[in-house]
């Protein structure tokens, strides 16, 4: 049980939006203490913290799209 809750673990981790981890990065702190909060907070405020954790999410990869660093003058 424990081996199939860690495969799952790592392939969240690993193909996630990386909202966590990016979030953590601009506040300073463990990315850890983050998905605390957003767990906690999902459980306090019944699914509200997971819906916020979607829009950053989306709101994140759609400022990477947009603000995308381009090589050269030929990426257009």
């Amino acid at each position: 049980m424990t081996t199939f809750v860690s495969n799952i673990r790592y392939y969240l981790e690993k193909h996630g939006f990386y909202v966590s981890s990016r979030m953590a990065d601009k506040l300073g702190m463990r990315a850890k203490n983050v998905r605390l909060f957003f767990i906690y907070a999902s459980f306090f405020t019944m699914g509200v913290g997971f819906i916020v954790y979607l829009t950053l999410a989306f709101w994140l990869k759609l400022k990477d799209l947009i603000y995308t660093k381009r090589t050269s003058v030929f990426d257009l």
